[in-house]
């Protein structure tokens, strides 16, 4: 059965830093692409940062460029979200998941990932993240 189990969400102030993880079990996790997404109330689902383990190929929104960085570890099977230079409207829950198709994961290597034309397949509950003084 697969799990991704996402945790270390909090408040924090605005400028501060959060370290999410991602811990996941009963797949091949080097064959599958892991991702992290938010969703702030009223607003719908997007998606943050990527990684394929397998050759640590990333991709970031633009709104996280430059302030959060995302790693694995493949021994672990973890997957690490680094925030930095919180603002508010990072104020979301945040969702890890998982997905291990072809399509996703040459996207990933040659750049060229699309997220409105991927639906993942595997999903983690939520950890709150508040950014608030």
């Amino acid at each position: 059965e697969v799990q991704l189990q996402a945790s270390g969400g909090g408040l924090v102030q605005p400028g501060g830093s959060l370290r999410l993880s991602c811990a996941a079990s009963g797949f091949s996790f080097d064959d599958y692409a892991i991702g992290w997404f938010r969703q702030a109330p009223g607003k719908e689902r997007e998606v943050v940062s990527c990684i394929n383990p397998d050759d640590r190929s990333t991709y970031f929104s633009d709104s996280v460029k430059g302030r959060f960085t995302i790693t694995s570890d493949s021994r672990k099977k973890i997957v690490y979200l680094r925030m930095s230079g919180l603002k508010p409207e990072d104020t979301a829950v945040y969702y890890c998941a998982a997905d291990g198709s072809y399509n996703l994961i040459h996207a990933l290597i040659t750049g060229n990932y699309n997220p409105p034309l991927h639906e993942w397949q595997y999903w983690g509950q939520g950890t709150l993240v508040t950014v608030s003084s």
